[in-house]
């Protein structure tokens, strides 16, 4: 990309540079560490020039936009064209008190939904289960059957609005009661959009949410690609998730690494049950984390679109452009809030939220200031719905496509990525695959080595974070929290006695029955889900027929 004598010169000027007028400078003002580094503890450059990218070839590993190799973003004009979805992520206590959280934050100018759901619902328990007992509805809403999610998505126009749902293990169960309640109003499946999160390798790896093991979890998401496929063909049927990989303390390059080496294990999975990889892929999008260092976050999401786009067309031949397409959408760094001076907490987000979107997501959830707390409350979750609008309307940074492309600096950071991500798949090989490296702890341990060397450089002020280990006050706290309805659990456990009550009890043993054989044989499991769902079968029973014939997976300890 550039002339050989023109960089001989540059590197002879650099080197002058750094003999006369840098090392006057640094006598008279020295710098302020020894070395600098990436919020992922990578070491960063004093300067970057055109030394650092000099054997880039500008058409193979950048392009334009919306054209191969998609560093440069995934549509030709980005956010000229159309604003980036701004779902946030919303659920707590009941069905009726998420409802009137949705529809507040509609009002507002939230362009899609993002449903969270309680512990409960997450491991696939009835919330008057006794495993449940006092998690219900704290960290999202509480879902036991068609009935609350009915309640749920009362009066939002499911054939207008994006919907994303964070659920996992349960996720064919739940994705089938939001299908479901559509069908109850009118609406055809085909009709609808939005994104299920379905990664369960994740699950093995960083959040630990799983129920099954690892091969009926993954016939399972299968089940999910093909239904949707052939009946949700709007529907986002995996949301391939870095999130909480980073949230368990992965670094940048680890989070970009373990979440592509899961995408590419979902295709080999939907390959194998027979299915066309350009049937499935283009519906395959991924959910990444924006944490505090700008440019190192930037170079990750452009390196995860060059990756994710060759291996597709190279590796698994997709025919399909958009099965090569990287699609996604981002959260900002829960993990990065701190309790302490929780105002703080906003002008994280706002430059979290920066990164992503000039990183080219698709789609966005900005944290609220209260989330090191408690669940957001109205007055946090609007400032963070503004700071999207913001951004949107008043930064200018979507008048352009990839204004930082071509920045040495950005360059050499998503070179760097790509190369620290292929040697994580060449590792990951070595191990057999990605099942056994889950199975021997292996992304398991190198997200404790890193979380462990993060934490150690706060304790040692090697990172400064404000507020923590630096700037400390000590006031009381005077932001506002969220409180829920006391009397919350009562009507769920009284409206789930409701359900039980008056259904057609004989009609939901024979769906259990059915849906029992089918997951004993080989057939797709979701149109016996789905019966199952119509007969107001609760969440708890299928999963523990599921759990009859899958059995319940229990994580080996590796030290």
């Amino acid at each position: 990309m550039y002339d050989k004598n023109k960089l001989d010169e540059l590197k002879a000027s650099l080197e002058n540079w750094e003999n006369t007028s840098l090392q006057k400078a640094l006598k008279q003002l020295p710098e302020r560490a020894e070395t600098f580094i990436t919020t992922s503890s990578e070491p960063i450059n004093r300067l970057y020039t055109p030394l650092d990218v000099a054997e880039k070839d500008y058409a193979a590993e950048l392009g334009l936009p919306g054209e191969y190799p998609y560093t440069r973003g995934v549509h030709p004009t980005l956010h000229r064209s159309k604003l980036w979805t701004m779902r946030m992520f919303a659920g707590f206590g009941t069905a009726e008190e998420t409802n009137q959280r949705f529809k507040y934050l509609l009002e507002q100018g939230q362009t899609g939904l993002s449903i969270a759901f309680d512990l409960a619902t997450l491991m696939g328990y009835d919330t008057d289960q006794p495993e449940a007992l006092g998690e219900f509805g704290k960290c999202g809403v509480a879902i036991s059957s068609l009935k609350d999610m009915e309640i749920l998505l009362d009066g939002i126009p499911l054939d207008k609005v994006s919907s994303s749902m964070t659920i996992n293990s349960p996720a064919a169960i739940v994705w089938a009661m939001y299908i479901a309640a559509a069908e109850n109003r009118g609406i055809r499946p085909d009709q609808l959009r939005g994104t299920i999160q379905n990664d369960i390798l994740k699950e093995f790896i960083a959040q630990k949410e799983f129920i099954f093991p690892p091969e009926p979890s993954m016939r399972l998401v299968v089940d999910t690609m093909e239904f949707g496929s052939q009946k949700v063909p709007q529907w986002n049927t995996i949301s391939i998730s870095g999130y909480h990989i980073r949230e368990a303390g992965s670094t940048a390059a680890q989070e970009l690494a373990f979440t592509l080496a899961d995408g590419l294990e979902y295709v080999r999975w939907g390959i194998a049950r027979g299915m066309d990889v350009d049937e499935f892929a283009p519906r395959l999008s991924f959910f990444f984390n924006a944490h505090n260092d700008f440019f190192e976050e930037i170079a990750k999401y452009r390196a995860a679109r060059r990756i994710w786009a060759r291996e597709m067309k190279e590796t698994f031949k997709a025919k399909n452009p958009r099965s090569w397409l990287l699609r996604f959408h981002t959260q900002t760094a829960g993990v990065s809030l701190t309790a302490q001076q929780p105002e703080n907490n906003v002008v994280r987000v706002a430059i979290q939220a920066l990164a992503a979107v000039l990183g080219g997501t698709q789609s966005l959830h900005t944290n609220s200031l209260d989330e090191a707390l408690a669940l957001p409350s109205e007055h946090a979750v609007t400032i963070a719905l503004r700071t999207q609008q913001i951004i949107a309307e008043e930064s200018g940074v979507t008048n352009t496509i990839d204004p930082l492309g071509g920045s040495f600096f950005v360059e050499a950071q998503t070179d760097r990525m790509e190369k620290q991500a292929y040697e994580y798949f060449r590792r990951i090989e070595e191990l057999g695959g990605m099942l056994p490296a889950i199975e021997k702890g292996f992304m398991q341990g190198e997200i404790a080595d890193a979380a462990y060397r993060y934490q150690r450089e706060i304790d040692l002020n090697v990172r400064r974070i404000v507020g923590v280990n630096a700037y400390q006050e000590k006031k009381p706290l005077t932001i506002p929290l969220l409180a829920m309805d006391p009397n919350g659990y009562n009507r769920q456990v009284a409206r789930l006695n409701e359900v039980r009550k008056t259904r057609d009890n004989g009609r939901v043993g024979q769906t259990l029955d059915k849906l029992r054989i089918a997951c004993q044989g080989t057939e797709n499991t979701m149109p016996y889900i789905m019966e199952c769902v119509h007969a107001y079968c609760t969440l708890g029973e299928i999963i523990s027929v599921m759990k009859e014939v899958f059995g319940v997976y229990e994580e080996t300890a590796v030290i």
